[in-house]
């Protein structure tokens, strides 16, 4: 937009990505992972090459340790050296932590970062036995560095001083923007990230006593993640987002996801991605605004405030020509986003009270083993229904009260306290659990669960995440063959006819509105394989 100015008051441009050569020692690190039983699209990703070239690689392995031996013989015995699977999965453990912390856009620190690779290594030793006893690791500033070579980190965000001054700063830039936008508290929005631990109990509980002492798989770490958000007014909340780690669990059997109360997408660690994201922005929010301000006779426009988390695109003003996106960059920005002043911890705990008012309904609370036996059957879909009821229950004085810090102009509910409010639900769902077989249960046990749902992943969870991962590990991704057999010209001879079906459409479409919609939606939808065609090329290129 011409004239447009950043929300951000200390932006700084990015650099340009530089393209990645496939060099002999990429080679030698993609087979070397592959030795040490990493799947294919894992490896490409932490790599950052294509799958497509993954494979390929592994498809000449033989002629590429011919060369390695010829050319270099000391330095590709020296990468392809064993390191223990101690070692191995420590590292990708500590990567999937690192992910984590980036989706949540949580400062780190070197220091921080090698005092959870030690934890974890630990950890790990202690699981393996005595046999790997003997092996030391102290997590030096060289590991590091060799750990962000091997595993090509992108740059994360480090922790630094806060800039005070820009929190101050804020409400005045938002308002400028404001003005030159004349958006109304309705037509400003925000939206932000938040996990969920669907099927956890507050410790007081017995339901949480004895899982603790079962083996196996613990229902109390199955996450899901949610996207809230609403308009300044606090009269508008947008159907909440739900990311789960699994496409069709059975208790969606029957259900059809287009009328389940959340937009369902699925993620293997359960994380929203840039794709997951693209998608709700062009085919949920901006419909969803548009008939918003249609029935309430606003101009149809918005603005949209969003944190920097890596999932979140930074093209998102050019997909709309009524929605402007504006970003909060700096480290200042979770102290003023709007649904991080307490919307995720107000929801948190209407989640909670509807859980145990559930219960209530389902057993008359009194009898151990029916709660039990409940507990035990109670799966992704009714956790589903109480995110609908816990979510409705927020009422317009939350919803626009969080906006004081960024814009104070705009609440109209002064007096209204989101931590008297968070404190009157919590004492309820103790009053709750004294009327069932939870007497246990005490305000701090209720507290330390709201609070677990934003705590790091533990070096528990983070196994647990590993094991999941190789059960589900689909059979597709060791053999890209499919992919293999997409040629060039078969992908251009695709793109061509819908290319003609466009032209024909287009031509005789009777609204324009028509035209680029459906233009719109077909370029997206055809993106990935012209991305595929596009890696097909330049890798045709390389091994030439």
């Amino acid at each position: 937009m011409p004239g447009k100015r950043s929300l951000n008051p200390t932006v700084i441009p990015s650099a340009k990505r530089e393209r990645k050569a496939i060099t002999l020692d990429i080679k030698l690190e993609v087979l070397r992972r592959f030795e040490v039983g990493e799947k294919l699209s894992q490896i490409a990703k932490a790599l950052g090459l294509a799958v497509s070239t993954v494979a390929t690689i592994r498809d000449n392995k033989e002629k590429i340790k011919a060369s390695s031996r010829i050319a270099t013989p000391l330095r590709a015995s020296r990468l392809t050296r064993h390191r223990s699977a101690v070692m191995e999965n420590m590292e990708r453990l500590l990567s999937v932590w690192l992910e984590d912390q980036s989706q949540r856009n949580v400062p780190l620190s070197v220091s921080i970062i090698q005092e959870k690779a030690k934890s974890l290594f630990d950890d790990l030793q202690r699981e393996q036995g005595e046999s790997s006893q003997a092996e030391k690791f102290n997590a030096s500033k060289g590991w590091f560095a060799r750990f962000k070579e091997r595993h090509c980190l992108p740059h994360f965000k480090m922790n630094s001083t806060p800039l005070s001054s820009n929190v101050d700063a804020y409400p005045e830039v938002l308002k400028s923007i404001i003005e030159e936008g004349e958006y109304t508290p309705q037509q400003v929005f925000n939206v932000d990230e938040t996990g969920l631990y669907w099927k956890r109990m507050p410790e007081g509980t017995f339901i949480s006593v004895e899982e603790k002492a079962e083996p196996g798989f613990k229902s109390s770490k199955d996450r899901l993640m949610l996207l809230l958000g609403g308009n300044a007014a606090g009269d508008f909340k947008l159907k909440p987002l739900l990311v789960y780690h699994l496409e069709n669990p059975a208790a969606l059997k029957g259900y059809s996801k287009p009328n389940l109360p959340v937009i369902w997408r699925s993620n293997k660690k359960a994380w929203a991605t840039r794709g997951i994201f693209h998608e709700w922005f062009t085919y949920f929010f901006c419909p969803a605004v548009e008939k918003y301000c249609a029935q309430n006779n606003l101009t149809t426009k918005a603005l949209l405030i969003l944190d920097s988390a890596p999932c979140h695109p930074v093209n998102l003003s050019d997909l709309s020509d009524n929605v402007r996106v504006e970003y909060l960059h700096d480290s200042t920005a979770d102290a003023v986003q709007p649904m991080g002043q307490g919307v995720a911890s107000a929801f948190k705990a209407h989640y909670l009270k509807r859980t145990f008012e559930h219960i209530l309904e389902a057993t008359g609370g009194e009898d151990k083993a029916t709660i039990r036996e409940f507990w035990r059957n109670y799966d992704i879909m009714d956790a589903v229904d109480n995110i609908a009821v816990a979510w409705e229950e927020l009422k317009p004085a939350t919803m626009n009260n969080v906006w004081k810090k960024i814009w104070p102009e705009c609440v109209r509910f002064q007096s209204f306290s989101q931590t008297d409010s968070i404190a009157w639900l919590q004492q309820n769902i103790v009053t709750l659990a004294k009327n069932m077989a939870f007497e246990e249960v005490i305000n701090a046990d209720v507290g330390q669960l709201l609070r677990s749902h934003e705590e790091d992943l533990s070096n528990e969870e983070l196994m647990q995440l590993e094991q999941e991962r190789k059960a589900g590990e689909e059979e597709s991704e060791d053999d890209p063959a499919a992919l293999r057999q997409l040629t060039t010209e078969a992908l251009s001879v695709a793109f061509s006819h819908f290319e003609a079906g466009l032209q024909i459409l287009t031509s005789n479409s009777p609204h324009d509105e028509w035209k680029l919609k459906v233009s719109r939606a077909i370029n997206d939808a055809i993106n990935c394989y012209r991305e595929l065609y596009n890696e097909k090329k330049r890798r045709s290129k390389q091994l030439s």
